[in-house]
């Protein structure tokens, strides 16, 4: 599946309708998310309602390692197949992923120290999240070093697979080691422990985050396919020539006969 919306003509058939579904899902799900979560929500019996951070907290760091493994998996398509498609993924990921990743250290920061007494630990889990943001930066400003497009994507790509070895060290992070972060409590083999009057809100919110980065990405990658084209249309008739093209082409898209030979 990945490999078949690699090829740019069936990506944009596919991301063309997707994306405004993805629109419309982000802007449904943060109505109905928002005020449920941030307002409506039960507060804490310990933590009152500072408790209300972890719906903004949780689905960002989600998202951290979500992001981070989709790039893992593109930078494997880019390697293996050199797919355009999957090195633009990384390219238009990263930012995002830094930015997810950004809010649930902060976020965290607030939700912490109420609950620790301090705004930061070398704790298991945010250390190993700060570690995360750090590879998210790292992946910005190797493709920006490097002047070759072709040698930035296999470098970048050899190191956003090499990087997603901190992903599980996060995710595990509070079993192995002994931490102040508390346990999973929503993905766990033996199901979530959270109350469904949380859990609800916090499964809305956490779709939210994941269409906004659907319709976000599939929104990137039809402006670079659009891009790419442009370019393969300057590289073979030149920009005049485009220019005449464009110019002469009908109302309906269709080219007038004859017109770019004037």
């Amino acid at each position: 599946m990945i490999t078949w919306l690699a090829n740019p003509e069936r990506f944009v058939k596919f991301a063309r309708p997707a994306a405004p579904i993805a629109a419309i899902i982000t802007v449904l799900t943060f109505i109905i998310g928002i005020p449920w979560a941030l307002v409506f929500s039960p507060e804490d019996f310990r933590q009152g309602a500072s408790v209300r951070i972890m719906y903004v907290h949780v689905p960002a760091a989600w998202m951290a390692m979500f992001v981070y493994t989709i790039i893992a998996v593109a930078g494997f398509i880019s390697f293996v197949w050199r797919h355009v498609l999957a090195d633009a993924a990384i390219r238009y990921a990263a930012p995002m992923g830094a930015i997810f990743t950004a809010l649930a250290l902060v976020t965290g920061s607030l939700w912490g120290q109420p609950m620790w007494g301090t705004w930061w630990a070398w704790d298991a889990r945010l250390t190993s999240v700060l570690v995360l943001f750090f590879l998210y930066l790292g992946l910005i400003s190797l493709r920006g070093a490097i002047g070759n497009e072709t040698r930035a994507a296999r470098l970048v790509a050899i190191a956003a697979m090499v990087g997603w070895i901190n992903v599980p060290i996060v995710k595990f992070s509070v079993d192995i080691w002994n931490s102040l972060h508390q346990s999973a409590s929503v993905i766990r083999a033996d199901g979530p422990t959270i109350h469904a009057s949380m859990l609800w809100p916090l499964a809305i919110m956490g779709l939210a985050y994941m269409a906004f980065f659907a319709w976000a990405m599939l929104t990137a990658l039809l402006a670079e396919v659009d891009v790419r084209r442009v370019k393969a249309l300057d590289s073979k008739t030149g920009p005049a020539s485009r220019i005449r093209i464009e110019t002469n082409a009908s109302p309906g898209g269709a080219f007038k006969p004859g017109a770019a030979n004037g």
